[in-house]
Parts: C-alpha cells; sequence; structure tokens
C-alpha cells in the first residue's frame, strides 16, 4: 500500500515524517485492503472462483469475501455466474493491466506489430465488455481515425470488425438478445442501423469466420477482424487491421489481409497459455 504521512495534531510541530502504512493500522481503509485482496486472487490459473475459494485465497471471512465481491458485481468490476465468480475487462478503466489479461495482451502485441508492418497497416487486440470493444493491444502505423486509440478505448461492438467477431460468438439466444435491445448510433452515412441486417450480418460472421466493416464506424476507414480462440477454443479476444478505404475495394483489401491476418491470429493462440482469459 502507498505510504502517507502521519497526520497533523494539536501542539504538533507541521514537520512529519512518513511511515509506511500497514494492514490494520488507522490510516488503512479495510474495505479497500479487502476489495484489493480479492482481486489479486484471481489469476491466470484461477480465472473462475466460488465464493469460499475467494475466502480462503484471501484469507479472508467468507462473509467479508461475500461483501467484497457483491461490491464488485455491482460496479461492473466483476461477474457471478451461478455460485461461481469472475472478473471483467472493466478493470481496464482503473488501471489494472495486470488483471486485463497480461498475458494476452502480451503475447498479441509483437504478433499484432508483424502484422501491421506486413501490411502496412494498423492492428488492434480487444475484448467484448457490456456491448462494447475494448483495446486492449495496438500497433498503428498512423492514426486513421479522429478518435486517438489506446488501450482501454471503446467502440459500439456492432460497428465494429472485432465486435461483431466477439459478438457472433456468442450463443444465439445472447445476440437475439442484443440484437433486440440495440441501438445503433449511426456514425457514418454507411452504419448498418436497420436490426434485421445487423443479425443477418453477425449470422454470416459466424459462418466465415471474419467480419469485414466497410466505413461503417467512420467513414474513409476499413477493418478486418478474425477471432482469438484459446485452448478450449472458446473466442477470447479479437484482432483486426484497418486502413483508409482507398481505391480497388472492399474485396481487393480482404484477398490481401485475411490470411495475414488469420496467421497472426493462429501465432497468438499458440502462444496463449491453457487458460489466459482471466477477464473474458
Amino acid at each position: 500500500m502507498p505510504r502517507l504521512a502521519a497526520p497533523v495534531t494539536a501542539g504538533v510541530p507541521t514537520t512529519t515524517t512518513e511511515r509506511p502504512v500497514t494492514a490494520g493500522s488507522p490510516e488503512s481503509i479495510r474495505s479497500l485492503e479487502r476489495g484489493l485482496g480479492v482481486i489479486k486472487v484471481f489469476d491466470a490459473d484461477h480465472p473462475r472462483l466460488g465464493l469460499s475459494e475467494v475466502a480462503a485465497r484471501s484469507g479472508l471471512p467468507r462473509a467479508a469475501a461475500r461483501r467484497a465481491l457483491t461490491t464488485l458485481v455491482e460496479l461492473g468490476y466483476a461477474e457471478q455466474s451461478g455460485r461461481d465468480y469472475t472478473l471483467r475487462p472493466r478493470l481496464l478503466d482503473l488501471g489494472f493491466l495486470r488483471l486485463a489479461d497480461l498475458s494476452l495482451a502480451d503475447v498479441a502485441r509483437p504478433h499484432l506489430s508483424t502484422l501491421s508492418e506486413r501490411l502496412g497497416a494498423s492492428a488492434s487486440a480487444s475484448v467484448l465488455e457490456a456491448g462494447q470493444i475494448v483495446y486492449i493491444a495496438r500497433a498503428a502505423t498512423r492514426d486513421l481515425m479522429r478518435v486517438r486509440i489506446r488501450t482501454g478505448t471503446r467502440f459500439p461492438a456492432e460497428s465494429t470488425s472485432m465486435g461483431r467477431v466477439l459478438l457472433a460468438a456468442r450463443s444465439p439466444e445472447w445476440i437475439e438478445g442484443f440484437v433486440a435491445t440495440v441501438r445503433v448510433e449511426r456514425r457514418s452515412p454507411y452504419t448498418t442501423t436497420d436490426t434485421d441486417r445487423l443479425r443477418s450480418i453477425l449470422a454470416l460472421t459466424r459462418r466465415q469466420g471474419y467480419a469485414l466493416v466497410d466505413q461503417e464506424l467512420e467513414e474513409g476507414l476499413r477493418s478486418l477482424a478474425v477471432p482469438v480462440r484459446d485452448r478450449t477454443g472458446t473466442v477470447v479476444a479479437a484482432v483486426n487491421v484497418a486502413t483508409m478505404a482507398e481505391p480497388g475495394g472492399a474485396e481487393a483489401f480482404l484477398r490481401r489481409a485475411l490470411p495475414e491476418l488469420r496467421a497472426a491470429a493462429a501465432a497468438v493462440e499458440a502462444d496463449l497459455v491453457p487458460v489466459s482469459h482471466v477477464l473474458s
């Protein structure tokens, strides 16, 4: 924990000396301490834990562990499925990059750099969070969009190539619920806003294993994405390449980029540890 200055009291000189804050000291915030302790018990080998396991691994009483987990779920930093809990990519917003599955980001980054160099295009990796994509790694040739993209940047999944790949990997029931409730923002004259067409696009993406988005997120921007799977076959991320929509059409871009993109995704998959998706 951080070092804080000792409090100043009446009759005591204002000059203070620093001392480390230890667990149980008057300066420590026990609820924060417990929450961070609960977060740290999740790792690459333990991405999904039950209440008893969290309590045992954190050294907390079950009641305290339950309160910490409930708070994390309510704030969107954890997810409960049955009796199990997992952390969510929203922790990226707090800068917890280690918890944002650094193994996946670290593995992807050099392959994205190679892909970007080979195609002369920007390459990125992202995960799905609450109907949006969250960037976890990127190799940019230049800023193609008006919005500067960095780790943690979010875009609506339905209008992005990586988002469509990640959405298409969900169950048919989940996809139907998403399409039925999503409100698509028209971000360019080319944005698909018709939900029936979006439903068909996601079905096609699922069948063909890639998504090509031509100027739907931003006019003049073209992108292509494929999924990244862990060793169980579960889609844990997506990688894409993006370039300016230049003459020659989307089909020429698809023919040139898709083999390279699939090779990069396969290289990422080959380097992943058996259970790398701490924040799936």
